[in-house]
């Protein structure tokens, strides 16, 4: 995670940077801190408080420059405390270099270096002294160490010897004038603007400063001076990289009448599908791309990489995938897939899923893919301008808008809705959708806003049954077919923003251990649409009020379960078929809303957690 800004300008920056880690607070709020060049050499500002005290504590000490950096923390290594914040410096070998010494070297690190430890051990020999127990501070001293009157030298000499992932802006003391940088492996722009130069971890960042953005690739390194700019690889050979204009959104939001950001994205849902499935008219392959027929003619088979709330979306669409479409689908962690031994097939499409499109592990995965010859990608993504959409051959740009809120809600269902897509699409194409089919098909999605709004009315209700989840410990979701993945995030989000311990389990498992947990303090909660295996999960059901288990039910409009003692009800308004999944999705993000509220919370910001996972 974490989130870089950086700018090299004739004005003073201090404002530019502020406002970058503001935008970028989303990757990371574990600390923040900001590093300028004043004209004597760097001096620096950091927190473990959030952005909006860091900008009190620059203006009580008037801390100005025309060159800085600046880093919003994720911790990885190190507690989050403020001697562990970035920017980290380094002051040399001999008595100068501990606390107190002068700064020669400013350094900010997205990523993580693997060998930092041995590394460590190498500088310590050296005469370094470390203040952190971060491995960021291990490359100050490593380009101090190699530095001999160029900034640029010394950082193409040091990235040789890191072994990991990172994206770095680095300044120098005697360089007042210049900021260096590089990226593997972790996202990395350069803003041009007029007569200054900026990086960022992404565009956003830079919105209202500069809309020329240039993208760097893997191994870049890149030169920033006054009104100029070099890019060039590791070895120091020239690049030519594309300047794109790129209208990038802020993320201001107003929060209106809601409470928290994470309320606003749930009540934006019927919106955000709304515009997701804009102007849709047929289902055709060119939603996904100019190239995509052809490559969905020759699909066989789907493998589709995702992590997180993501993982969970495409866990309902091989449901999908093989009950409509009848084309096989695999599903795999990302983190998991790229370390494991598989067995490539020709005629696979690999669909990768992610909100912000930078997820290191869905990214490492697809290059992973590629590399056993897989050569036909698609990506589901919300950002259009991001790494993943660069790296695949098709992809389809969901509508969500910005989502400040870390637990992500808005995404995951413009992910099933276009994922619902793409399975209708193949459908199609394999002959498996009449006219007929497809009209009912794009009733119903066109439908589904009206259908969610629906849904969030329900929320008196849930807040009634928040009351007792903030009361407990514990909590089990059941769900069975195309739905169990929807219970499978339920318990995430109660995990995420209550830190309640939730598990999810196919409601036909619980005889085959998670039974042995059932007590009146392990509230069960059921998502039982009425489907065909309605009857089924009632069995499931009743199993659990036998062992004096309480349960809370999702219901459909017109199904046989009836409220009763040890059984609470809340009954959604109609039944939507395979599109069910996504209507379900909604009281359990209100449930988990509404139970952190009153176990009292940061909502939007929950504990050790970051939007957009940049790192491994």
């Amino acid at each position: 995670m974490c989130g870089i800004v950086s700018a090299v300008s004739a004005r003073n920056i201090v404002p530019v940077l502020l406002q970058g880690l503001q935008r970028l607070e989303y990757r990371g709020y574990d600390s923040c801190g900001l590093a300028v060049h004043d004209g004597t050499g760097p001096k620096r500002a950091r927190s473990t408080a959030r952005v909006a005290e860091l900008q009190a504590q620059t203006q009580a000490e008037d801390l100005q420059g025309t060159v800085g950096i600046a880093h919003t923390r994720w911790a990885t290594h190190g507690a989050p405390a403020v001697h562990n914040a970035h920017p980290h410096f380094s002051c040399g070998t001999g008595n100068g270099s501990g606390a107190g010494g002068t700064p020669k070297v400013a350094l900010v690190h997205n990523g993580i270096i693997e060998n930092h430890e041995a590394l460590r051990a190498q500088l310590q020999a050296k005469g370094y002294v470390f203040e952190s127990q971060t491995d960021t501070e291990v490359i100050a001293h490593l380009i101090d160490s190699l530095y001999q009157g160029d900034l640029l030298q010394a950082l193409q000499a040091a990235l040789p010897q890191l072994h990991g992932a990172y994206a770095l802006a680095v300044f120098h003391r005697d360089e007042a004038h210049r900021v260096v940088g590089a990226r593997q492996g972790s996202p990395l722009v350069l803003g041009v603007g007029a007569g200054e130069t900026f990086l960022a971890s992404d565009a956003m960042a830079l919105a209202g400063v500069t809309d020329q953005i240039v993208y760097l690739e893997e191994g870049d390194v890149v030169d920033m001076q006054l009104g100029k700019y070099w890019v060039m690889d590791g070895a120091g050979k020239a690049q030519t990289r594309v300047v794109k204009t790129v209208h990038a959104h802020s993320g201001a939001a107003e929060l209106g009448p809601y409470r928290h950001y994470m309320q606003k994205e749930i009540f934006e849902q019927p919106r955000a599908i709304a515009d997701t499935l804009e102007g849709l008219a047929s289902i055709t392959s060119e939603l996904f791309g100019a190239e995509a027929e052809g490559v969905f003619k020759n699909t066989s088979q789907v493998l589709i990489l995702a992590c997180g709330t993501s993982y969970y979306s495409a866990s309902v669409a091989k449901y999908w995938l093989e009950a409509l479409a009848g084309i096989p689908c695999q599903v795999e962690i990302a983190s998991e897939y790229r370390y494991r031994q598989s067995v490539p097939q020709a005629g696979t499409l690999v669909v990768t899923i992610s909100q912000s499109g930078e997820t290191a592990d869905t990214l490492a995965a697809l290059k992973h893919a590629r590399s056993l010859g897989l050569a036909h990608s698609l990506t589901i993504c919300n950002v259009a301008t991001s790494a993943m959409v660069r790296e695949s051959q098709l992809a389809y740009i969901t509508r969500a808008g910005v989502e400040i809120g870390v637990a992500s809600t808005k995404a995951f269902t413009t992910q099933l809705a276009a994922l619902y897509l793409l399975t209708l699409t193949l459908q199609k194409l394999r002959g498996r959708l009449s006219a007929e089919q497809e009209t009912q098909e794009l009733a119903a999605l066109r439908h589904l806003p009206v259908a969610l709004q629906s849904v969030l009315a329900l929320e008196p209700q849930i807040i009634a049954w928040a009351e007792t989840f903030a009361k407990m410990k514990n909590a089990i979701f059941l769900g069975r077919g195309e739905h169990y993945p929807i219970a499978l995030e339920g318990a995430l989000k109660l995990k995420e923003i209550s830190y309640i311990h939730a598990e999810a389990y196919p409601a036909g498992e619980l005889k085959h251990g998670p039974l042995a947990l059932i007590t009146k303090e392990m509230p069960v909660v059921v998502v039982a649409p009425n489907d065909s295996l309605f009857e089924k999960l009632k069995s499931n059901m009743y199993e659990v009020r036998a062992r004096e288990g309480v349960l809370f039910v999702l219901a459909d409009a017109g199904s046989s379960m009836e409220a009763q003692e040890g059984i609470h009800l809340i009954r959604l308004p109609e039944h939507y078929g395979h599109l069910s999944p996504i209507l379900h999705t909604l009281p359990l993000q209100l449930l988990a809303y509404h139970t952190a509220c009153a176990m009292g919370t940061d909502v939007d910001k929950p504990r050790n957690l970051a939007k957009s996972v940049t790192v491994e």
